[in-house]
């Protein structure tokens, strides 16, 4: 048989050889599931890599101090012994503290700080954003001198108001015409650090409120005005629910800063006067490095994480129930 007649019968049957077909037969001997066996062992072992540098870095830079405070707030340490050198007093500093008049009223004193500074900044941050929502002229510069307060440090801020704040020298007492005591005064010193912080942390509020007020969609509230309800029905049926996720989460972050306010609070009184403004924050950096009694501090410090951490995990239960409905 000639080659032109070979040719013919290969095309005849489909059996002529070929590199394709070598390399297909190569391939046909190694299974589907194992490739895809190695693939995802690869991408396991890729993840792994990746993020294990990550975790040890973290476990070093946060895990050490937490669990060292730990070992602390369970020893009766005092100055004249070495770091290690404490006995062992199981809950001791815990029940010093849960017995202490001065921690209770300093609890006290917090949550209900955090309550009141966190709803003023809701109810002003969700205001402001309504009002910026409009297109108006030069509504875009009003937005950008919004976060002007979020941009200076917290310190600055709170230096600016105890100026500002200040009987001889200070600009309000100036325009009301009569000097006031603003932070010598209980009531008054704690009203002017939970103003200071309203007024530097309602444009966060602000500006997740508008964020979810621009990405709204139009139908529901164009059904709404279609069915004859008016503007303040059509906020509080409509577009309330459904800046919901927004202003819960603006609820949880703002929650957690406030309860460990510590910035404006140490620069504007110090805790005083007459302890009127001694948040958590404050007593335990007082128990730490002024009593230096480090094992009460770093029990103050445990209770103050724990009942964050219980809020914590409740505002993101509720925020998930929410995303689920």
């Amino acid at each position: 048989m000639g080659p032109s007649s070979k040719t013919a019968h290969y095309a005849v049957i489909g059996t002529a050889p070929s590199a394709h077909t070598a390399s297909a037969a190569q391939h046909a001997r190694i299974p589907a599931p194992a490739a895809s066996r190695l693939s995802r062992a690869l991408d396991r072992m890729f993840v792994w890599l990746t993020v294990t540098p990550t975790a040890l870095t973290m476990l070093l830079v946060f895990g050490l101090p937490l669990a060292f405070s730990l070992y602390l707030s369970t020893e009766g340490w005092s100055p004249d012994e070495s770091l290690f050198g404490g006995q062992f007093a199981g809950l001791a500093n815990y029940d010093a503290l849960l017995t202490d008049p001065t921690f209770i009223g300093s609890l006290t004193l917090t949550l209900g700080y955090t309550a009141v500074t966190v709803l003023a900044e809701l109810l002003l941050g969700l205001g402001v954003a309504l009002l910026l929502n409009l297109d108006l002229p030069f509504i875009a510069l009003f937005r950008t001198a919004l976060i002007v307060p979020m941009m200076m440090t917290p310190i600055v801020a709170a230096l600016c108001w105890k100026l500002l704040l200040d009987p001889d020298h200070g600009i309000v007492d100036y325009f009301i015409g009569q000097p006031i005591i603003w932070l010598g005064q209980p009531w008054l010193a704690l009203i002017s650090i939970g103003f200071a912080s309203v007024w530097q942390n309602s444009p966060f509020v602000c500006i997740l409120a508008l964020a979810g007020l621009r990405s709204l969609p139009h139908e529901p509230l164009e059904a709404a005005a279609i069915d004859g309800a008016n503007a303040l029905q059509r906020f509080w049926h409509v577009t309330l629910p459904l800046l919901r996720p927004y202003l819960l989460v603006a609820l949880l972050l703002r929650a957690i800063f406030e309860f460990r306010a510590f910035d404006n609070v140490y620069v504007m009184t110090g805790g005083g006067p007459a302890n009127a403004t001694l948040l958590l924050s404050v007593y335990t950096y007082q128990a730490s490095f002024v009593q230096f009694d480090l094992s009460l501090g770093a029990a103050a410090s445990w209770v103050m994480l724990l009942i964050a951490l219980v809020a914590c995990l409740g505002f993101v239960a509720l925020i998930g129930r929410g995303s689920t409905r």
